[in-house]
């Protein structure tokens, strides 16, 4: 871990490391040590530049749910620490509604919800970062549909005009990061079946998924097997069928006592005109920011498959982009 404070034993300590100290331990001014100071932070919602801007979504998001956790599922990463690397984190965030803010007025309601948080680091500071939360998840916990929380949160954001853009190709900031990831097979399966899947070759959905497949999906939606991602997949690309599909990041790792795994950062870019995931067709541009994780295990001896997979993509956010492209927001 050279260049890293030696308190951190590996990356993947560094990582969940500092964000139990920055969210739990609420040593928030470390941000200033941690993130760089003109670090890039894209999610679905925005484009975020500069770590002051992080610490104030940050103490927003802790005054709305005091209580919050993260909890690390797994680091998948690559790289060195003398040229940097570059983890995809999935956490399990738990928190209580508890005071008003961007979610409304205080609801009291428990919530359960995955993250995925793509950071290149060195040097021990975060300087580049893909976050991907599930709101979809959040927002029907609260008794709400993402579509409609879309729409109220572009009227409280001083509406179309005035509203906060989501992140799309026109507002991208380059940071840093240039890397696409590492070389390992299991990453190079991972991307493989989700291109297959893309260009509409959904019979390797019976060739690499396991038949007991566990699946967890944006919304907070769990399915299982071949229908289960057959279902998920298929209304994805049913919404955006001639989309372009792009994967941006992949990577592979096979650790002790850890299944072989992959983490894919991909994005569907093109036009809201079929029936599926986000209903009757608008013709509306969208932009969709989406992270895959995987673990693969042999059940049968030679036949190593998809035994769990972690998609996410924000639905609050293609649904204000379609919105801000239609009467329904105006």
């Amino acid at each position: 871990m050279k260049g890293f404070d030696p308190k951190f034993v590996d990356f993947p300590d560094y990582i969940i490391g500092i964000t139990k100290e920055l969210w739990e331990d609420r040593q928030i001014a470390k941000l200033h040590d941690y993130y760089a100071p003109g670090i890039v932070v894209r999610s679905p919602a925005s484009v975020v530049v500069g770590n002051r801007d992080v610490i104030a979504a940050t103490m927003a998001t802790l005054a709305e749910f005091p209580d919050r956790t993260l909890l690390g599922e797994d680091v998948i990463w690559c790289g060195r620490p003398e040229d940097g690397m570059l983890s995809s984190h999935r956490l399990l965030s738990t928190a209580t509604h508890s005071h008003p803010g961007v979610y409304g007025a205080p609801t009291g309601t428990k919530l359960q919800y995955r993250i995925i948080a793509d950071c290149h680091a060195i040097n021990n500071q975060i300087n580049d970062e893909w976050l991907i939360r599930d709101q979809g998840a959040i927002v029907r916990q609260l008794g709400l549909n993402p579509k409609d929380y879309a729409q109220d949160l572009i009227a409280r954001e001083g509406g179309p005009e005035a509203c906060v853009p989501p992140y799309t190709p026109a507002n991208d900031v380059a940071g840093p990061y240039r890397g696409t990831g590492n070389e390992n097979p299991w990453g190079t399966r991972l991307a493989t079946m989700l291109k297959r899947i893309m260009h509409a070759e959904f019979e390797a959905i019976r060739e690499e998924y396991d038949r007991a497949a566990q699946l967890e999906y944006p919304g907070g939606v769990r399915a299982t097997s071949f229908d289960g991602a057959d279902q998920f997949w298929m209304g994805l690309r049913a919404s955006f069928p001639k989309a372009d599909f792009r994967i941006h990041h992949v990577i592979g790792r096979e650790d002790p006592a850890m299944p072989p795994r992959a983490a894919v950062r991909w994005t569907l870019h093109g036009t809201h005109q079929g029936y599926g995931t986000f209903g009757e067709p608008t013709g509306a541009e969208v932009f969709v920011l989406g992270a895959t994780h995987a673990e693969y295990g042999e059940l049968t001896s030679g036949m190593p498959k998809l035994r769990r997979e972690w998609t996410l993509y924000d639905e609050t956010a293609i649904w204000k982009q379609i919105l801000l492209q239609t009467t329904a927001a105006r």
